[in-house]
């Protein structure tokens, strides 16, 4: 089944005659260098705003962490079936029936809540589980984490817990879980407390109204469900489809050089520019024959290859060799198909323009007649 998603993945990115989109690198349906590894370093050294990239990741571990506990809860149920009609359980067999009327739980990527990447039946089937998760929540003893103190309100819990130790895995209904109820808690109360309260250490920037309603969900009505974060997804997915990956697309499919890689050449173009100016004007006012001029080639060869590498953000032997920079002289093959296509016909064309501004430049010193000084 592995090996089939797999050749299934292989056989869409080879036929994708396109760009790809956001929702296709989150998902990580792209190849190298528009993967989702690419765009996180983008993200983090030109954008400066990875927090947000991580928050929607960690969203996305937090749905999938949810599909894993509902699956593996259902199959230790049907296990447990006859044991449990045996004993005659009110609240297992409500569990049972629940677990029933899920229907299928999708384990791949989840998209932007308002559209599962156009697959109604897997945005309803998360509707269900999210409504699964808050039923059995409020069913179970330790369903909410300090709903069972003694009257206390929600609002006077003690401080915030801390993330560094694991939490105990005993709301299980089967000791082979690798997923406890506990684990969907605190892997929520981690995502509340790391990215949208006031003052956090890794604090995104969302409407004022969103970060509240997702406080109150979490910390006065225990719940840990993924519609909790839908909201707050929806609206990093759109800030960074908006904001940040036009530019990643033009910076890596467009190009393959990063920023400093890209300041770096100007200067060089500008420091060959002002060799080639000087040994050209010295071969011309000292009447040196052409066939000591032609060395006047090299150094705006190498003037112009690199002015116009900064120009169009590429380096085009590069490209034609197959390689993209991630980060400043670390190189990687360029994988995704389409990609490579686009990049090889920039590299050409680049390589053209460069080899025509050398030769007019060569040929004007070249060939204009020399006077001795």
């Amino acid at each position: 089944m592995a090996y089939d998603d797999r050749a299934d993945s292989l056989s869409e990115v080879e036929q994708r005659n396109r760009l790809p989109t956001l929702f296709e690198v989150l998902s990580r349906r792209t190849l190298a260098p528009v993967d989702l590894f690419s765009f996180y370093i983008y993200m983090r050294d030109q954008q400066r705003s990875v927090d947000y990239l991580d928050f929607w990741l960690d969203v996305s571990q937090h749905m999938s962490l949810c599909r894993h506990y509902v699956r593996e809860l259902r199959r230790s149920v049907l296990v447990a079936t006859p044991e449990l009609e045996k004993a005659g359980s009110k609240h297992s067999s409500t569990v049972l029936e629940n677990l029933e009327n899920l229907g299928d739980i999708p384990l791949g990527e989840a998209g932007p809540s308002g559209n599962r990447n156009g697959k109604d039946e897997e945005k309803d089937a998360d509707q269900r589980l999210s409504a699964f998760l808050r039923s059995e929540g409020r069913s179970s003893p330790q369903g909410s984490v300090d709903s069972q103190s003694s009257g206390r309100p929600s609002s006077d819990r003690p401080p915030r817990p801390s993330f560094q130790t694991s939490p105990e895995r005993n709301n299980t209904n089967s000791p082979g879980h690798t997923v406890a109820r506990a684990d969907i808690r605190a892997s929520a109360e981690k995502i509340l407390y790391t990215y949208l309260i006031p003052g956090s250490e890794r604090e995104i920037i969302l409407p004022e109204e969103m970060v509240n309603s997702i406080i109150n969900m979490v910390e006065d009505e225990g719940r840990d469900d993924p519609e909790v974060f839908d909201s707050a997804k929806d609206y990093v997915f759109q800030a960074m489809e908006r904001d940040a990956f036009p530019g990643f697309l033009q910076a890596k499919a467009l190009g393959n050089l990063v920023p400093l890689s890209i300041v770096a050449r100007l200067a060089l173009a500008l420091a060959s520019f002002g060799g080639g100016f000087w040994a050209a004007w010295y071969v011309l006012l000292r009447d040196k024959p052409r066939h000591i001029r032609c060395w006047v080639i090299l150094p705006f060869a190498i003037a112009a290859y690199f002015i116009v590498s900064y120009q169009y953000k590429i380096d085009p032997i590069m490209a034609l060799a197959g390689f993209s920079e991630y980060t400043f002289m670390n190189w990687a093959q360029i994988q995704e198909p389409y990609v490579r296509r686009l990049l090889n016909k920039r590299a050409v064309v680049t390589l053209l323009i460069t080899a025509f501004v050398a030769a007019a430049l060569s040929v004007l010193y070249i060939f204009v007649p020399g006077t001795m000084l």
